[in-house]
């Protein structure tokens, strides 16, 4: 039993879009605050694709959770992996702290869980250590690393064969993590690199985006999809759409066509975009209830976030499936709007039940959906307005660096995208590690990892 003069705890797991959320929003309540993360730093995921493309480099959409919350008084931010909950005692417990413990429980009044998502391969977890996706900064470098030891690779390859497999990018998704990595080593092929290599021509790299269904961006607009693959395939990009991988290896990608042909492609790069589910966290979280989570591995929560029979605990985020009063799913699209909007209104639910107020069901409000595909070239779906090109493109710009993080963050990112525009270049295309290390840390950054942010 907690004091009840002590001021009320509350226990945020997640220090990402959702989570931050949360947690500012109870700057001015009366509460103590304790947020625990696996990383010490909050990343802004959206722009992953361009760490990856050496558009970017990792400081620039990184941010040390201290410095974000080093003013705000009633937070501690914890370090550390939070591997399984006792609702019972209402307490989560943590290893892997810095110092070296483990099992240390950490007590709350109401808990807060802002969980993210992984990529799903379908079943078949032996293809993550071939196909990396972009999903935390780790996976990003070690995609970066592929991409430009490919090109490196095919410089000094003598066999004609290799280095039209080096030359050879597949991209496995065609949603907008996809979408953009696809647009993105298109254009580092054919703008940035010609004329830096001798022995090879960049621009004749094949870059191949392999999407299920029958067009790219699925949850946009038929018209802005179909506009968004004619982008990419001016530049350069081969979709291969109704194709599904079937097998994937360290030097290949075997393909199914819906006719049942099956097709065979050489490559030493292969990114994985392809579908999403909950991370590993809402598994621990449903077990901790007792429920079963969905077939994403969702666990379910009522519509005002909290899970049922334990009004202490809301989570939200990627992790969960929200469902109405009737037990009927509430569909929400995986955007980083829909975890920051819950992660406010988890804040004001807790400063509500600090009045003794109920709070009303949580309402998304869709700010519309956006996708770049390259250098002035994006889609936008905005509250039914479609637009596409270079005002689409600029839409784009404005939205990610206003939800950037730090003034610092803004500046470096504005000044490095206006060099890149009007340079065409990239100044993060550096490869780090030897080639054995680099080998190594390709695998590690390919394993599953417990991902408990928002």
């Amino acid at each position: 039993m907690s004091n009840p003069e002590a001021p009320h705890r509350v226990v945020v797991v997640g220090g990402g879009f959702g989570g931050l959320q949360a947690v500012r929003g109870l700057r001015r309540a009366p509460v103590e605050v304790t947020l625990i993360d696996r990383r010490n730093f909050h990343l802004f995921q959206p722009l992953l694709y361009q760490v990856a493309t050496g558009a970017l480099s990792p400081d620039e959409i990184a941010t040390p959770l201290r410095a974000i919350l080093k003013r705000q008084r009633n937070v501690r931010v914890v370090m550390g992996d939070v591997r399984r909950f006792d609702l019972d005692r209402r307490s989560v417990v943590i290893d892997e702290l810095p110092n070296g413990d483990q099992g240390v429980a950490i007590e709350y009044d109401t808990l807060i869980v802002a969980g993210g998502s992984r990529y799903s391969y379908f079943g078949h977890d032996e293809w993550q250590r071939f196909a990396l996706e972009i999903k935390s900064l780790e996976s990003a470098l070690a995609v970066r690393r592929r991409i430009f030891t490919a090109f490196e690779a095919a410089e000094i390859e003598q066999d004609p064969v290799r280095r039209e497999a080096w030359l050879t990018f597949v991209v496995v998704g065609g949603g907008p993590t996809g979408v953009e990595i696809a647009g993105q080593i298109a254009e580092l092929a054919r703008d940035t690199l010609p004329r830096d290599f001798h022995a090879i021509d960049s621009r004749h790299a094949r870059i191949l985006l392999i999407e299920a269904s029958g067009r790219i961006l699925p949850a946009f607009p038929a018209r802005l999809s179909a506009r968004a693959a004619r982008a990419l395939e001016r530049l350069g990009v081969t979709l291969a759409l109704d194709t599904e991988v079937v097998d994937l290896d360290q030097r290949s990608v075997c393909t199914r066509d819906p006719d049942g042909t099956t097709g065979h492609v050489p490559t030493q790069t292969i990114v994985w975009a392809a579908g999403v589910v909950a991370c590993e966290l809402a598994g621990a979280l449903a077990a901790a209830t007792g429920t079963e989570p969905d077939r994403t591995g969702r666990v379910a929560v009522r519509e005002d976030l909290t899970i049922q029979g334990h009004p202490e605990v809301i989570a939200l985020g990627d992790m969960v499936s929200v469902h109405d009063t009737t037990g009927k799913d509430v569909p929400l699209p995986g955007l980083a709007s829909v975890a920051m909007q819950q992660g406010r209104y988890a804040a004001r639910a807790v400063r509500a039940r600090l009045r003794g107020e109920r709070s009303p069901p949580f309402r998304y409000v869709d700010k519309g959906n956006l996708a770049t595909v390259g250098r002035a070239r994006a889609v936008a779906d905005i509250k039914g307005i479609q637009i596409s090109g270079t005002l689409a493109w600029m839409t784009w710009l404005t939205v990610h660096i206003f939800y950037l993080i730090g003034f610092q963050n803004r500046l470096l990112v504005i000044t490095r995208w206006a060099f890149s525009f009007v340079t065409r270049g990239r100044g993060a295309r550096l490869i780090t590690g030897s080639a054995h290390a680099a080998a190594e840390a390709d695998v590690v950054s390919a394993a599953p990892e417990r991902k408990n942010t928002g």
